[in-house]
């Protein structure tokens, strides 16, 4: 499996409410440094509607999508839809707080994640 594949396996394990970064997707695909691969293979995908790219945010908490297609604003709309609370702070950035929402219990063994 590329680890393009097991980025999307990655990204559509993620439950419903529940967010996940760049960074622990790149991990769990079995890349830790590639949190920016994440960012460039989830933008690249034809069918975005067949997995939750919404859910994924940047380290921070915060959306950072700069993609025209799909703004911030539609992504703080799919996340609120899925249950997330998403604030926009006064510097007019969309925040998920991640002690609360970020995605803990994956399957996974070692340091990537198992594919189901």
């Amino acid at each position: 499996m590329t680890f393009q594949e097991r980025v999307v396996e990655a990204v559509s394990q993620i439950p419903v409410g529940q967010v996940a970064t760049y960074g622990q997707l790149a991990g769990l695909a079995g890349s830790p440094r590639g949190a920016r691969a994440v960012g460039t293979i989830l933008h690249q995908l034809p069918e975005l509607d067949k997995i939750p790219w919404q859910r994924v945010i940047n380290s921070r908490g915060y959306l950072s999508t700069t993609c025209l297609e799909h703004p911030a604003e539609l992504q703080a709309a799919l996340l609120k839809a899925d249950g997330i609370i998403v604030n926009r702070p006064s510097r007019g950035l969309f925040r998920v707080d991640l002690r609360r929402f970020l995605w803990q219990d994956y399957p996974y063994r070692g340091s990537s994640l198992v594919v189901k």
